[in-house]
């Protein structure tokens, strides 16, 4: 038989296709799941891969290349997609897609299939991975093809197989988790004027009006713009993500919903949890407005959309995103220093920084009395600056006279 590798999460989707393959391609089903932090979701994969009717199970532990390859580029970035989602999904797509060539390789498999639906970006961002390592594979994506049409009717197709899902018509969102955040989208969701049951969706984040009553500060230390210790105390990439997500979760912290453009067409409304991720774009903004100059600084503002929309589009491998890194690496070179955070409700703001590396200089900005700046100096300042100005209104008070 010829094999497929199929990425593998366990829920609906992905454990009904791998009868359906099984049915309509007559393959030998190769299940593979990606460790980026799902937590507690993993544990059950094992067996319930096989009882779905996988001859073989793959579960690889990529946390920390998830963090340093891609969370870390993407913060240094500070991209951010349409103002406020943070790419959890997006980059975590591209390593899962990665892994999944190098293992149909392994396997000698000629086919990688996926469970994301024909409306959605998932499906672009796993097929440009594989095209960029595989071009000769082929990708089999059943939401493109079978007759299943909703939620309901996947649940049903499960049901009449004997197929283990969690999910139930009553619990009908889909929800992607990693290290980074948690997205849910579906339900109710689907309607923009309902407001967000944060009640019943919220697994990461305490919701704002339950969190503590009192602020909580946060020092995190960067190392050229990587995050390297929280409140003094050095940690590796894996136990940084999982603190800052525990203080984050704790005081309510990046929740966020919107309604986003997807790269396919339409627009789509989800719920997102960044509790962690939210605290360390903060910090990092904090510490480079100490550290870049102005126009380094907002230079690096337009690099930011351009790959914030590559990395949602799944141009993780294109040219111009590493390009793109390159010049954000050249940026955070001196971004090495402490940025001070306060949690309260919700609300994550940056209140201050040091670095050895900041150009902000006391004695220039001063109120008080200094001797470094003469002020007189502005003076022929303003009116180099401003000459462009005043030649115009010389112009127009002419022709006026006329």
């Amino acid at each position: 038989m010829d094999k497929v590798v199929l990425a593998y999460s366990g829920g609906l989707d992905t454990s009904i296709i791998i009868p359906w393959l099984k049915e309509n391609y007559d393959l030998d089903v190769i299940a593979f799941c990606a460790d980026v932090g799902q937590g507690e979701e993993l544990e059950p994969l094992r067996e319930k891969a096989i009882r779905s009717g996988a001859s073989k199970i793959y579960i690889e532990d990529l946390r920390e290349e998830f963090i340093t390859d891609f969370i870390f580029p993407t913060m240094k970035a500070g991209a951010v997609y349409e103002k406020k989602y943070l790419l959890g999904t997006s980059f975590a797509r591209p390593l899962i897609a990665k892994k999944m060539v190098e293992i149909a390789r392994k396997e000698g498999a000629k086919y990688i299939a996926h469970g994301a639906t024909g409306k959605g970006n998932d499906q672009v961002r796993f097929e440009l991975t594989v095209k960029a390592f595989a071009p000769e594979m082929k990708v089999i994506a059943p939401w493109r093809e079978w007759d299943i049409r909703s939620r309901e009717d996947a649940l049903e197709y499960a049901a009449a197989r004997n197929i283990p899902v969690t999910a139930s018509k009553e619990k009908i969102y889909s929800e992607d988790r990693n290290l980074w955040h948690l997205s849910h989208e579906g339900g109710d969701l689907e309607n923009p004027w309902n407001v967000a049951k944060n009640d019943v969706l919220l697994k990461l984040t305490t919701p704002p009006e339950k969190a503590p009553d009192k602020p909580l500060l946060v020092d995190i230390e960067f190392a050229q713009g990587i995050p390297v210790a929280v409140n003094g105390v050095s940690m590796g990439p894996l136990a940084l993500m999982e603190e800052l997500n525990r203080l984050g979760g704790e005081n309510g912290i990046g929740i966020v919903s919107m309604v986003e453009n997807r790269l396919v067409g339409m627009k789509s409304r989800g719920v997102y949890e960044t509790p962690g991720g939210t605290i360390l774009y903060e910090a990092h903004d904090t510490l480079e407005e100490l550290t870049l100059d102005r126009r380094t600084l907002q230079f690096k503002q337009h690099v930011a959309l351009q790959y914030a929309e590559l990395v949602y589009d799944g141009n993780w491998y294109a040219p111009l995103r590493s390009a793109l890194a390159a010049f954000v690496d050249e940026t955070q070179k001196t971004v090495t220093g402490t940025a001070r955070v306060k949690l309260y409700k919700g609300n994550c703001q940056g209140v201050a920084a040091q670095s050895p590396y900041s150009l902000y200089d006391e004695e220039l900005v001063t109120f008080g009395e200094d001797e470094v700046y003469t002020q007189k100096d502005a003076e022929g300042f303003i009116n180099l600056f401003g000459l462009p100005l005043k030649v115009q209104a010389m112009v127009n008070n002419k022709n006026q006279e006329k």
